[in-house]
């Protein structure tokens, strides 16, 4: 079955300047700016004249095409919680017997991963663009990664988990790696 139309709204929050041309998304707030290009989906994409929402609209669409507006929506949504608020991902260092130890650049721009397992290897990881990474000061073996792009923080934290797993060994015994403990906006009281 088809609809006719089908349409879902995002409302622009004050302090937020959102330009929608040719199915480019520019959101800027005051973290900065964010841009996303999406010309591959078949949606009609306006500003209203009011400029307080953004009117995404599907014509003739199937079930999968409604599931793809619902997408597009929460991408817009993402892009505006990450000028405003920013994303931030805590990871945690598990190991039961070698202490792994983690090197954070000056600039946060890469991390190494050094007794991994007790391997003399050492594991560069670099961050994406966007993305800085530290560690915690008041808990121990903790990293946290900050940024504005959801895709971007949460893409750095699934490289660091990769460049972490267990080979040729028990994964049900073996659970030493860096897992991530929390992730969600920036809060406001930190």
């Amino acid at each position: 079955m088809r609809y006719l139309h089908s349409s879902e709204y995002v409302k622009i929050p004050q302090g937020v300047s959102v330009e929608v041309h040719s199915r480019n998304i520019r959101v800027k707030g005051p973290r900065g700016v964010l841009v996303k290009d999406l010309s591959h989906v078949n949606m009609e994409m306006v500003k209203e004249k009011s400029g307080k929402r953004i009117r995404v609209t599907v014509w003739h669409g199937s079930r999968k095409d409604l599931a793809c507006l619902n997408t597009v929506c929460t991408h817009i949504k993402n892009m505006i919680m990450g000028v405003t608020k920013g994303y931030r991902y805590k990871m945690r260092m598990v190991y039961a017997h070698f202490p792994i130890n983690v090197t954070v650049s000056d600039d946060g721009d890469y991390l190494e991963i050094r007794n991994f397992l007790g391997e003399k290897r050492t594991r560069r990881v670099n961050m994406l663009p966007g993305v800085v990474c530290s560690r915690s000061e008041s808990v121990k073996d903790e990293i946290i990664l900050i940024g504005n792009d959801i895709e971007q923080v949460a893409q750095s934290a699934a490289n660091i988990h990769q460049s972490c797993l267990v080979k040729e060994k028990d994964i049900r015994k073996f659970l030493d790696g860096v897992y991530v403990s929390e992730k969600g906006p920036i809060p406001e009281y930190d």
